[in-house]
């Protein structure tokens, strides 16, 4: 399944094809997998935390060959002990990967593409799956322009509230969404060969986006959702919870158990569409307040029954229920 949100509008052909004609060949006249006819891949897995490490023991399990770094040493030969990669990821192997993932934070990403360019080459699908895709993006198709390797923008929708290699797992994406920023959006082959070297990983769809419609949604999709659920157990009430809650505590506080320093830069990195989430989830709760401080029953009753309706229209009626 390949989704598109539409991202024509935010991106002009005839700019985007002049800076490909100014940089020399286009190296994104290669569609991705054409080359691997034979289904077997070499995938290179930067960053062997949650994402990476999960990456790898997905494509190892799938039969392909991993070659693996992580800027920790014992991390790598832990994952080459236990089996989520064959290989150590070096400088020769770069040119000779199908498919190279860089599983780091949004700066690392930028400054690890910024130091392999040059020795990429042609024939690798570099993919960053950083949770933010602005800067990333902008500066991934620079790069790629000016050292003529594929760059495309990823942002696997899955994970956990653990960090590190020790949580990965071979079936992290089973049935996830996967989002891709790629150059273009008018190549079928194109879209179909980046599908076909994630689709090992696992996952239900693939949703092709732009950087900024990705950037916006994700910040009430996922961000806003981490602020909210780690401000919420803040309470002095949490403490006290033990036998007095349920689903609804649990659902509220699964996120709040995070990576600080990544999400940090994640907030930051999409501030503008993040402070916008939240002044609105604000405003909003300072209706709730207002109507409960008033005991203003109509007022609640219509303010329930509008988030109520909000919910169904946008996710269907009984849609999440089990």
């Amino acid at each position: 399944m390949l989704n598109r949100t539409n991202p024509e509008n935010r991106m002009p052909g005839s700019a985007e094809a002049g800076s490909r004609a100014s940089a020399g060949p286009d190296p994104m006249n290669r569609v991705p997998g054409s080359r691997e006819g034979k289904g077997h891949m070499l995938v290179g897995i930067v960053g062997l935390g949650l994402i990476g490490g999960s990456f790898a023991k997905a494509y190892t399990k799938a039969g392909h060959e991993v070659a693996a770094y992580d800027r920790d040493p014992s991390v790598t030969k832990f994952a080459l002990l236990d089996g989520g990669a064959s290989r150590e990821l070096t400088d020769d192997l770069l040119p000779q990967c199908d498919l190279v993932l860089i599983c780091v934070y949004p700066e690392a990403a930028i400054r690890y593409m910024e130091e392999k360019g040059p020795l990429f080459g042609p024939h690798p699908l570099v993919m960053d799956c950083c949770g933010t895709k602005g800067a990333v993006v902008k500066r991934g198709r620079e790069l790629g322009a000016r050292y003529g390797f594929t760059y495309v923008g990823g942002h696997p929708m899955a994970g956990t509230q653990y960090s590190g290699y020790k949580y990965a797992r071979e079936n992290l994406y089973q049935g996830a969404p996967m989002v891709i920023v790629p150059p273009r959006y008018d190549d079928p082959a194109f879209l179909a060969g980046i599908k076909a070297m994630l689709m090992p990983a696992g996952f239900g769809s693939i949703t092709v986006s732009d950087a900024e419609i990705h950037d916006e949604v994700i910040a009430f999709t996922s961000q806003l959702a981490h602020v909210v659920s780690n401000a919420y157990i803040k309470s002095p009430t949490a403490r006290r919870h033990t036998g007095l809650s349920a689903g609804s505590y649990k659902d509220m506080t699964r996120v709040a158990w995070l990576n600080p320093e990544m999400w940090t830069q994640l907030f930051l990195d999409n501030k503008k569409y993040l402070l916008r989430e939240l002044d609105t989830i604000i405003a909003n709760l300072e209706q709730y307040r207002a109507a409960i401080d008033r005991g203003d029953r109509g007022e609640l009753i219509r303010l329930l029954a509008e988030g109520r309706d909000i919910k169904e229209e946008v996710d269907g009626a009984g849609k999440n229920k089990k």
